[in-house]
Parts: structure tokens; C-alpha cells; sequence
């Protein structure tokens, strides 16, 4: 029988998402979705002072925007505590967990030695139990951590769906803490019990837990469970080719929203960050979904660009239909206080291929319900004395003239030979009067779309 995949995405909730960030969530959702498995949302919240409740809502909203939904969950580490406690009383009893009373003033003491040494600083397993070693006497009032006694011989082996075989000797590795003086248990352990109990088969996170891993597959092995497979990915780069971080001027993923970017594109370039299919770069995310396997998953850091980000929109913004793209702009008009019509979804057709976001969009349709303030030299250089005779003439047969785009042809066709001048003569100062610059699409599309009083009052105003 095959095992059903679950995967899972596990962020700590210590300040706002970012686009590295929700990497890590898009592809083991991807790899759900893609195998008809489950994908788990878990919040490791552990770390009291720097969790917050807000951080959680802008992780949510992010994955909601983009459309990564989760199966199960969330799942919030602090309420498993209980859970966590009684799987470290049955190592304890197992004897794969002791008491240590070193002290942290001891344990930097140990430090600074072994690196004066120029030894690799560990822990040196003063407090671990052995046949025949006597242990030193245990200080009065003090509180001990938990350690989980790492085996000594062998290596720890694992194939990497992204970095292949990797093989960490266990004498590299110390006794790890896995309980605080106050009982807590920390993060390696909490993510072992946390997968057992979810039964994830897929871990796929970033490469910053490569050293984390060898520690919980002999967490995993002394509960008496298999790992799940690793993906461990690439780190994501900024435009800089510094770590994508918080500290790094990274942005909110929910900041991509306001700026115009639509949810299919993100993904489109989220997934580009570490993964292709042959030379593809424009697909929508049912072929994402179609394609996506970890055999394909890079090995190299990605670098973000946001100019290939605008362009992939760009591309998403055009192939959308328009009644679709309409309520996307009248979201950013009303954020203005302009409030749209029925004539939208004609304005995006007319204007979507020279937009790349939402926002570009919605400055081209302001223009049909706002009032517009050319340029002084614009007006200058194309609302002439010597034009404005064909402008007053336009006016007056576009008042009479059927409101549609072929009988507003004809009269400005009308207009051109009764005034013996070529299009862009009357086409550039007539765009500059009602959309506030000289170069739109087509005039007569233009006008077919504005508000005819509108039209006639710019006109004769000149």
C-alpha cells in the first residue's frame, strides 16, 4: 500500500512572512497537491518572547492570498506541551535522555577553552551516564536541563531529495539539549514528536535545518520511527545576492497585494525560485501543479528579481479575462475613493496589455472617472490655437453621433478631411484634454468608453 503524502510548513510567528519565507510554504503545498496527499499548517511557537498572535494572522493572510490552503491545522506547539513532556518522561525511562547541571557560566568556561584548543566547541558529556563512570556530585537547588544522549558510533545517513546523500558521523554531533531548566522542551525535539504525531512523510524546508537534521532522525530512531524523506532548499537570495531576511529589506508577502501583484503570478515566480519544468517561465498554477515533483528542485540559491516579477504579472495580467481583472481594479479605486461602473471591465481589455499591476491598471482607469490635470507642456506642445478649430468641430459631431466606436470614427474621419489634418494632429491634443497624456490605444476605443459629456465639456473648453 502507498503511504498518502503529507507535508508540512512549520513557521515561527517572530514578525511578518516574506517571500523567502512562503517558498517554504508553496512547495510542500505544491507537493500535496500535486500527489493528492495532505498538507499540515504548524505554528512553532515556542520562542515566548518574539511569537505573537499578529505574526500568525499575516502568516495566514499571506497563504490565503496566494491560495495555499492547508488540510489541518493550524497546529500551535505551546498547546502540545503536555504531549511533548510525556514523550520525553518515556525517553527518559528509556535511557536515552539525563539530567545535566552544568551550569551555562560552566558551559562557557568549556567553550572558550576548547576553542583556544582549536577544538570544535561541544558539550563535553560531563553528566552523561556510563557503566563505571561516576558522575559528579549534583549541586544543591539547581535545576538541570534534559540531554539526549546521541550515539556515539556510525553515522547518520540520509538521501536528500534536493542535496543528495549526506552522511554526518555521530561522533560530530554532542548531547543535545532538549529540555529546559523549567521543563520546556526545545525545538529539534518538539519537530520530531510534532512530525510523528502529524505522520508527515515529506520534510521540505530551507537548507538552514540541514544541521538540525542529523539530530532528529536519532530522535526519531531512539522513539523507535522511521524520518520522513528532506528536501532541504537553496537559500533565496535578494536582488543584492544577500539572504532574503527581514533585516535585508525584504518585504511582507501581504505588501505584494497592495502593490498590485496578482496571487497566480507570485506563485508562478515563487516557484521559478528553486524549481523548473525544461525552459517554462509563464504557467498557470494547474500546470504547476501538474509538473511539480522534487526531482526537479535546484540545487543553487535563487535570486529574486522584482522586474522579472513585474514582467511574469504582466503576463498573468493579460491573460486574464477582463470580468475577472475588474473587481482587482475596482478594489485599488475604491482604496482611492473612485468608484467604478460597468464600463471597467471594457477599460482593462483596452488597457491591461500596457499594465503591469493591478495598481498601473487602476491609474489608467482613474482617468475615465476622475478629473485629469494635464501637463502644462503637453498642453502647450498639442492644444494649439491652430487646432482648436477641429476640436470644437469634433465636439459638435460627437454630440449628435451614436456612442459606439465605429460612429466615432467616422466623425473624427469627418473631422480630418473638412480640416485638411492627419490623425495625430487631432488624436494627440484630444488624449492630452481627457486622459491627461498625448500616447493612449486607439481614440475612437477611448472615447467609446468616456462619458460623453465629459468628452464634449473638455473639448470646448479649449
Amino acid at each position: 500500500m502507498i503511504q498518502r503524502t503529507r507535508t508540512r510548513f512549520a513557521p515561527s510567528p517572530t514578525g511578518f512572512i516574506h517571500l523567502g519565507n512562503i517558498r517554504s510554504a508553496l512547495y510542500p503545498w505544491a507537493f500535496a497537491r500535486a500527489t493528492g496527499g495532505d498538507f499540515i499548517l504548524r505554528i512553532e511557537d515556542t520562542d515566548l518572547e518574539r511569537s505573537t498572535q499578529a505574526a500568525v494572522d499575516v502568516i495566514i493572510e499571506g497563504m490565503s492570498w496566494l491560495g495555499l490552503d492547508f488540510d489541518e491545522g493550524p497546529f500551535y506547539q505551546m498547546q502540545r506541551m503536555d504531549r511533548y513532556k510525556g514523550v520525553l518522561a518515556e525517553l527518559q525511562a528509556a535511557g536515552h535522555v539525563y539530567p545535566c547541571y552544568m551550569s551555562v557560566a560552566e558551559l562557557d568556561g568549556l567553550r572558550e577553552r576548547q576553542m583556544a584548543a582549536k577544538e570544535k566547541p561541544r558539550y563535553d558529556g560531563t553528566w552523561r551516564p556510563a557503566t563505571g563512570k561516576t558522575l559528579p556530585p549534583v549541586p544543591a537547588g539547581v535545576q538541570p536541563v534534559l540531554r539526549f544522549k546521541n550515539p556515539q558510533l556510525g553515522s547518520v545517513i540520509w538521501e536528500d531529495k534536493v542535496k543528495g546523500r549526506i552522511e554526518i558521523s555521530n561522533d560530530e554531533l554532542d548531547d543535545l539539549v532538549i529540555a529546559r531548566p523549567d521543563g520546556t522542551p526545545t525545538y529539534n525535539f518538539c519537530v520530531v514528536v510534532d512530525d510523528i504525531d502529524m505522520a508527515i512523510t515529506h520534510v521540505i524546508r530551507g537548507d538552514d535545518h540541514v544541521n538540525n537534521t542529523p539530530r532528529q532522525i536519532n530522535i526519531f530512531q531512539a522513539l523507535g520511527k522511521g524520518p520522513p524523506v528532506y528536501a532541504h532548499l537553496p537559500t533565496v537570495l535578494n536582488e543584492q545576492g544577500e539572504k532574503m531576511s527581514k533585516r535585508n529589506g525584504a518585504k511582507p508577502v501581504t505588501q505584494y497585494r497592495v502593490e498590485g501583484f496578482l496571487p497566480d503570478a507570485m506563485v508562478n515566480s515563487l516557484a521559478r525560485l528553486g524549481w523548473s519544468h525544461g525552459d517554462e517561465e509563464i504557467f498557470s498554477r494547474e500546470q504547476f501543479l501538474q509538473w511539480f515533483n522534487l526531482d526537479h528542485l535546484g540545487r543553487s540559491a535563487a535570486q529574486f528579481d522584482e522586474a522579472k516579477l513585474r514582467w511574469v504579472n504582466a503576463q498573468h495580467l493579460k491573460a486574464m479575462s477582463d470580468d475577472a481583472l475588474a473587481p482587482l481594479v475596482a478594489e485599488q479605486l475604491q482604496q482611492r475613493g473612485v468608484v467604478a461602473d460597468r464600463r471597467l471591465p471594457g477599460i482593462c481589455a483596452l488597457f491591461k496589455d500596457r499594465s503591469d499591476t493591478t495598481v498601473v491598471l487602476a491609474d489608467w482607469a482613474a482617468r475615465f472617472y476622475t478629473d485629469v490635470s494635464p501637463r502644462p507642456e503637453d498642453l502647450a506642445q498639442h492644444v494649439t490655437a491652430a487646432i482648436r478649430p477641429a476640436l470644437s468641430l469634433l465636439a459638435d459631431k460627437l454630440e449628435t453621433c451614436a456612442w459606439d466606436k465605429a460612429a466615432i470614427a467616422l466623425a473624427i474621419k469627418e473631422v480630418l478631411a473638412a480640416c485638411a489634418i492627419k490623425m495625430p494632429q487631432l488624436a494627440m491634443p484630444v488624449r492630452v484634454l481627457l486622459m491627461g497624456t498625448p500616447q493612449t490605444p486607439s481614440l475612437d476605443a477611448v472615447l467609446e468608453l468616456s462619458d460623453r459629456e465629459k468628452v464634449l465639456s473638455r473639448l470646448r473648453a479649449q
